[in-house]
Formats: C-alpha cells, sequence, structure tokens
C-alpha cells in the first residue's frame, strides 16, 4: 500500500516535467527576445518600442491561456449521475451481468443519456459509480470522469475536456502567433548574424538558436492546431474521432455534428467578443449536447423538465434546467 501511494507520489511529481520543459523555454525566448535582440541588438528605437508592445501583447496572452489549461481542473459528472444508496446496494447485490444492466438501463432513463458502451449496454464507470454522461470518459491518469473529455495532454498535466477545451485552443493559437511573430521580426537579425554583419557575443547565439525553436514549435503546433479546428468543425472530439460514439442505432462519428455555426458556439459560445479571451463561455454544463436529427419533441430531457428542476438534497446543485442551451435539440443544418 505504502509502495503503491509512493509511486503514485513520483508519477505526479514526473507529469510536471514536460510542463517545467515548456516554461523554460519560454522563459529563455524572453530573455533571448526582450534583452538580447530589443536592447542589446536593435538600435532603432521605434522598432524597439513597436516590437517590445507586440511582443509582450503575445506573451501575456500566451501565458494567460497556457496556466488556463493547466490550472483548470477537469469537470466530473454531477450527483445526479451517481448511483442513490438504494440503487447503488441493488446493482452490487445483483450477481448476474444482464441483470445489473436492466438496473442501470432503468437508472438511465431518467437521464439525459443517449450514447451506449460497444455492448449497446449503458456506460457506467465502475472506479467512480457513475453513469456516464453522453462523450464523458474516465481518465486513468486524473482519476476521475471527465466530461466531454478531447485527451489527456502531458504538455498541460491536465485532462482538455469540457472545462478547458476552448482555453487549450486558445493556448494552440496564442502560441502560434508567438512564435511566427518571433520568427518574423527575428529573420533580418539572424541572417545578419550568419553572414557576420553583426558582431559576434552572446546576442548572436541567442537570436540564432530563437530562430530555429520559434519555426520549429511553429511547425509541430500548425498541424496540432489544424487538427482541433478540424475537429471543432465537425463537433468531435479526439476520442470520438478514434472510435466513433456508439447510440441506439448504431455508431455515428456525425451524431453531435449540428452545423459549423452551432458547433463553434458550444465550444466558444454565442459572443463574438469573447472568443479570443480565456473566460469559460462554452455552451451548457458538459452532460448533455444537442443530437443532430433528435426533434425537441422526442428528447426525454425536455419531457421531463421539471424532474430537472429539483435535486436529490433540494439544491440547486445537479440542476440542469438552469443551465439549459436553449438549443439544446436542433436540426441538423445544411
Amino acid at each position: 500500500m505504502a509502495l503503491s501511494r509512493g509511486l503514485r507520489c513520483c508519477q505526479r511529481v514526473f507529469s510536471w516535467i514536460p510542463v517545467l520543459i515548456i516554461t523554460s523555454v519560454v522563459l529563455w525566448s524572453y530573455y533571448a527576445y526582450v534583452f538580447q535582440l530589443c536592447l542589446f541588438t536593435l538600435t532603432n528605437t521605434l522598432e524597439k518600442v513597436a516590437y517590445l508592445l507586440v511582443f509582450h501583447v503575445c506573451f501575456v496572452m500566451f501565458s494567460w491561456t497556457y496556466w488556463k489549461s493547466i490550472f483548470t481542473p477537469p469537470a466530473s459528472p454531477c450527483k445526479k449521475f451517481q448511483l442513490s444508496y438504494s440503487d447503488k446496494q441493488r446493482y452490487e447485490m445483483e450477481e448476474r451481468p444482464d441483470a445489473q444492466k436492466q438496473i442501470l438501463v432503468e437508472i438511465a432513463k431518467k437521464l439525459p443519456i443517449f450514447t451506449r458502451a460497444q455492448s449497446g449496454a449503458i456506460r457506467f464507470c465502475d472506479r467512480c459509480q457513475v453513469l456516464k454522461p453522453d462523450r464523458c470518459h474516465h481518465c486513468s491518469v486524473c482519476e476521475t470522469c471527465v466530461l466531454k473529455m478531447d485527451h489527456h495532454c502531458p504538455w498541460v498535466n491536465n485532462c482538455v475536456g469540457f472545462s478547458n477545451y476552448k482555453f487549450f485552443l486558445l493556448f494552440l493559437s496564442y502560441s502560434m502567433l508567438y512564435c511566427i511573430f518571433i520568427a518574423s521580426t527575428v529573420f533580418q537579425y539572424f541572417l545578419k548574424f550568419w553572414v557576420g554583419d553583426l558582431p559576434n557575443g552572446p546576442a548572436k547565439f541567442h537570436v540564432l538558436f530563437l530562430m530555429f525553436v520559434a519555426l520549429m514549435f511553429f511547425v509541430s503546433l500548425l498541424f496540432l492546431f489544424g487538427y482541433h479546428c478540424w475537429l471543432v468543425a465537425k463537433n468531435r472530439s479526439t476520442l470520438e474521432a478514434f472510435s466513433a460514439p456508439v447510440f441506439v442505432n448504431g455508431p455515428d462519428r456525425n451524431g453531435f455534428n449540428v452545423g459549423i455555426r452551432k458547433n463553434l458556439q458550444q465550444v466558444f459560445g454565442e459572443n463574438r467578443r469573447l472568443w479570443f479571451i480565456p473566460v469559460f463561455t462554452s455552451q451548457g454544463n458538459g452532460h448533455y449536447f444537442p443530437l443532430k436529427n433528435r426533434s425537441e419533441s422526442q428528447n426525454p430531457l425536455l419531457s421531463n423538465e421539471e424532474m430537472w428542476e429539483e435535486s436529490d438534497d433540494g439544491s440547486e446543485e445537479g440542476s440542469f434546467v438552469d443551465d439549459q442551451d436553449p438549443s439544446v435539440t436542433i436540426e441538423m443544418e445544411e
């Protein structure tokens, strides 16, 4: 037991290594650009001020989005999806698998759950003891079920899911902007150092490597950002891109695809002025999502609205109505 606890502790410590690597590279790039390039190499005051101003805007937005991606905790299913004491007792005392599945089916009828396991059964997490909402998956690293889980990213040491997917996309975009700005402004001085027009010194080493590092990171980020833009346009997570979500009628990769505009709004919200700012604006609460071809009259969530207005303990926790997106059931856009 003590050995297992020690290994988990070591795992948590080592999991911060990728974050420390990124942080170290960024801090070095700040020193190389601000001090070695702008303060020690540039002679034109106007150029120096312009470079420093734009650079610090990019640096602040990059740092802000990276911070939000790392320290925004992954959202987990609320109490409505946990088994009640009586249901848990009934489930654990039942030894027949088919009977256990039937118990879960009965419980799921009261919840907005439309996806199934590959076997067609209700998706249930034995570790967290919860019925998994649509698009929810268990992360073995975070040791919890994560709403709309996309993937576990070692570079942010966090699960990317419903609570921080917007922040992760902004982190990628501002990282690319940071890299391309550095590369484009450093390029002329890179050439001057390369051909010997500028004297050798500490600045030469920093400027040369700054150019290579910025381009290397930009190219790698470009492919990753392009892939996630495609996922957002199709309204898929990384997990759903590899394994299509299963519905009652079978697997459907486009089950949550409701058109590009509404797909974007699910992630970034309806207020476009906040799209590029790392504040949470995603629609809904991560427990249910609009389906491609499901009308409002067919949606059991809307037909059981009164049930969602009250939680088991009489509090607001677990209520879906207050957060409900008014377009929770919409038709596929052409």
